[in-house]
This record gives C-alpha cells, sequence and structure tokens, in this order.
C-alpha cells in the first residue's frame, strides 16, 4: 500500500498538527544524536524516551501500543535497543524487534504492519562511535517538531504519564523475523514490473551498514548480477572508507568489473551515491533532474513541481524548468523536503546528497527505492547512465567553504558580513547564488556560492568567509 501524502485519518497522539516554531532540546533536524553512551545519547535516555514514546502513541488507542524498533550495525545499538524496549515495555506497551534494517525498511513496516510508532536507532553517515534515535509515527512519516517537544517535555516529568502498569499489564518484546523479507518484497514492487534487471551488471555497496543483507537480495531477485561490497558488518566499520560517504572503492569496481551501474549507500541506506559505468559520481541534483524528466513525460510528476533543499544546484533548477516544471527550495534536512512535499501535494523531492523522496512509494528517503527509479529509466531508455546524466542537467560551478567561529551570532548583526554578500550578489546577478548559513549542530558558518566563473567564486567566498572573521573580532 503506498503512503498517502495527506496526513492519516486514524487518531494518535504521534500525529501532531504543524504550527509555529517549536523549541527542542533534544531533537535535531532528525532525532536525537551524539557519541553512545555520552550523554544525551545514552541508556537512561533511550529508556525515558521509549516510555514517552509509547505513551504517547498510546493515546487514543483501544489496545496496548505497538512500537517497532530497527537499527542499523554499530555495536551501541544493542545497548540503545535494549533499553528502548524496556522503556516501551514499561508502559505497556508491545516492542516488534526488527534488528538491523534500513531506516525506510522501519518507515515502511510501521505504516504497513499499522504500528502507533517506529524507531530507528542509527547515527546515519556518522562515524561508528555515534549513534542515534528517530522516530516514525504510524503513518511512516517523521514526526513534526511538536511531537518531538512533547516527547521531551514527557521526559523531563515522567509524573504526568501517570502510574506504571504492573502485573500482566507489563509489556513484551518480540522478534519479527521476516522484517527483512517484508521490506524486500515492497521495494521490488517499486520497480516496474513489466522491465527486469536480467543480465544488468551492478556494484552495490551497503557500507557494513543497516542494507547489507537486503541490498544485495532485492537487485539479485529483479535479476540482476550484483558485485557486492560493504557487506561485513562488525560494528566498528560502518561507513569506514567505504558506501555514500566514501565510494572510491565502488567506482574502481565498477571500472574493474565493466558493471552498468554502481550504488553506494550510507549506513542507515536512507540516501544513495550512484556511479556510472565510467566510474564517475552521479549526485541526487541529477538523479532528481533524470526522474523529473521521466515523470514530466508520463504525466506522473505532480504539479509539475520538484522539492529540492536551498544546496541544490542552480543548474537542477534551470532544468526542471527547461522541462516545464518548478524547483521548491526548503532549508536543508530532508525532514523539510518531505514537510514541503506534503503540505504542497508534491510527489519528487530530495537533496543533492542523495536524499531522494518518491513519495508515491515510500515516506522517506529510501536509497533502494531510488536506485530502482533510477535501473528502470536506464532500461527503457537502453542509454547508458552517463549519457542520461549528460543530458538531465548542465551543473553550475559551486563552491563551498565552512569557518568555525568562536559563536554564533544572527547573520544581520554581522555587518561586515553582509555588505561583501550584498556586494558579491549584486556581481552575479541573474547568473549565480549565494547562501550562508550556520551548521545546525555547531558553531559553523557555512558559505555557498555558485556562478559561471569558478575562480571568482572562490575568491568571493573566501572573502566572505575572512568578513565573517572581522566581524567576530568587532
Amino acid at each position: 500500500m503506498k503512503p498517502s501524502s495527506q496526513p492519516p485519518s486514524r487518531a494518535n497522539g504521534l500525529h501532531a498538527p504543524a504550527s509555529a516554531e517549536v523549541t527542542r532540546r533534544l531533537f535535531g533536524t532528525d532525532g536525537i544524536r551524539g557519541v553512545a553512551n555520552v550523554a544525551p545519547m545514552t541508556p537512561e535516555l533511550a529508556l525515558a524516551l521509549g516510555r514517552a514514546v509509547c505513551h504517547v502513541a498510546g493515546r487514543g488507542t483501544t489496545h496496548a501500543p505497538r512500537v517497532l524498533i530497527g537499527k542499523d550495525t554499530r555495536r551501541s545499538g544493542y545497548m540503545i535497543e535494549t533499553a528502548l524496549a524496556s522503556g516501551v515495555c514499561s508502559m505497556g506497551g508491545r516492542v516488534l524487534l526488527c534488528g538491523p534494517l534500513p531506516t525506510p525498511a522501519v518507515a515502511h513496516l510501521t505504516s504497513s504492519m499499522r504500528a502507533d510508532a517506529g524507531i530507528v536507532i542509527s547515527a546515519s553517515h556518522n562515524p561508528f562511535a555515534d549513534n542515534g534515535i528517530k522516530i516514525f509515527g504510524s503513518d511512516g512519516f517523521k514526526l513534526p517538531d511538536e511531537a518531538e517537544a512533547e516527547i521531551e517535555a514527557l521526559m523531563d516529568n515522567e509524573a504526568r504519564m501517570g502510574p506504571r502498569p504492573t502485573g500482566a499489564e507489563i509489556g513484551v518484546a518480540t522478534r519479527l523475523n521476516d522484517a527483512r523479507g517484508r521490506y524486500i518484497v515492497f521495494a521490488k514492487k517499486t520497480f516496474p514490473r513489466e522491465l527486469s534487471l536480467d543480465g544488468v551488471r551492478i556494484v552495490v555497496d551497503a557500507a557494513h551498514g543497516a542494507a547489507y543483507r537486503v541490498a544485495p537480495l532485492v537487485f539479485r531477485e529483479l535479476g540482476a548480477h550484483v558485485t557486492c561490497l560493504g557487506i561485513q558488518p562488525n560494528g566498528v566499520n560502518i561507513n569506514k572508507d567505504c558506501g555514500a560517504l566514501h565510494p572510491a572503492s565502488a567506482c574502481a569496481e565498477v571500472v574493474r568489473r565493466h558493471a552498468q551501474i554502481g550504488i553506494a549507500l550510507d549506513g542507515d541506506a536512507d540516501r544513495v551515491i550512484v556511479i556510472d559505468e565510467r566510474g564517475k559520481l552521479v549526485d541526487g541534483d541529477v538523479l532528481m533532474a533524470m526522474c523529473a524528466e521521466r515523470m514530466i513525460e508520463d504525466g506522473e510528476l505532480r504539479k509539475k513541481t520538484v522539492v529540492a533543499t536551498v544546496m541544490s544546484n542552480l543548474g537542477l533548477e534551470r532544468a526542471v524548468e527547461r522541462m516545464g516544471g518548478k524547483l521548491v527550495r526548503t532549508a536543508v534536512g530532508d525532514r523539510y523536503v518531505v514537510e514541503a512535499m506534503r503540505k504542497g501535494d508534491f510527489n519528487l523531492g530530495g537533496e543533492q546528497s542523495g536524499h531522494l523522496i518518491f513519495i508515491d512509494h515510500a515516506s522517506t528517503g529510501d536509497g533502494i527505492v531510488a536506485a530502482l527509479q533510477v535501473l528502470a529509466i536506464m532500461a527503457r531508455t537502453a542509454l547508458p547512465l552517463s549519457e542520461l546524466a549528460r543530458r538531465a542537467m548542465e551543473r553550475v560551478p559551486q563552491v563551498l567553504e565552512n569557518v568555525t567561529l568562536p559563536s554564533r551570532r544572527a547573520l544581520e548583526e554581522l555587518k561586515h558580513l553582509s555588505t561583501a554578500t550584498a556586494k558579491v550578489k549584486r556581481q552575479l546577478g541573474r547568473e549565480g547564488r549565494v547562501l550562508v548559513r550556520w551548521s545546525g549542530t555547531e558553531p559553523k558558518l557555512r558559505v555557498m556560492l555558485e556562478g559561471p566563473d569558478e575562480a571568482k567564486i572562490r575568491v568571493w567566498a573566501h572573502e566572505l568567509v575572512l568578513a565573517a572573521k572581522r566581524d567576530m573580532m568587532s
């Protein structure tokens, strides 16, 4: 069953309505994240979080709340999984343990199994020592800020959740043994039934992460000849020199094997970097352009609109406009892309980093589903990926500079930076873009420039960084 882009009618405490900006202490743009076993990412926090999620998810239901829990392959996942499950059980909930499974698989299973909430234990692309927790509502979509804020408030004051159940009212935890199989069936169904991958040579790099078992099987069961990398997790090697973050080995293997495509996933498999038959990277912007063109031709792109973040290349915007469509931009973060898609009833969106959301199929970014959509285009056109990528869009030179500063200050207070930014914008005119923003997690300023002359924009980006540093000294 395809997830709806509209909120479900089913009443559930985890479906809080969108409202004004909400302040949260623990939750960031993609859940809670940090060094495992160091505050806030401790088993004590996971226990309290499990209790709060179960309490909120069970509100309005007549049954014991059902909560799915999946994870990636980090060693600390065992510790956090046990604590979360204990918290849910202590509130009378029923836990379904999925084991290592991609983030989008947990989102899908939460919805398809009519669970009341889904929890993923993963720090995605972060090093193995980190871990994180993100939560899905019963519709398979990530929680709105308001629901996360309420969960935080309950964790701070557990008395608000009332007395704990005792005796036979205490919850249970069981293992969902067919979780992987259920997801594999779902993923395969997103590939057109009239097409086949028979004889297609694919290199899959699962980053020693959550998709190390399911990714090879999806492509093999559709007929492809699959060469696997990153499928031997040991608890400490997730994302290490492999996967979407480090695709060099996958690029080399594509060339060595004479493969038609390489598919490099990140640790929780919610994003993908694709590699063409020449060993060259094809990022999320190019993939969105390719898919938008196919969907417009087939009359499937709703309102002829693609949703992307402010970081997506200007070339994507121009390509979509050339197709007769338009690009809507959001803040950085796939959750904001999904929010805009649901609000505007759009069905294609994503990030340059490889989070691609096909909302007719999935409620969140899914690297495997995205790769299947690209493979379907290759099968229909009988064109090599390099040619499809070349035709899809012409990239505008883009330069990104990051600078760590002593403190975070409102951008409008940085007078030297404001003056320098305005000057660069005037010089670029309609031929480029300037984006200056703070990192969401640290006092790091990110300066991004796009324009026809890479040498010039590189100089201008450095000038903006120097201006910001002058502001900090004044």
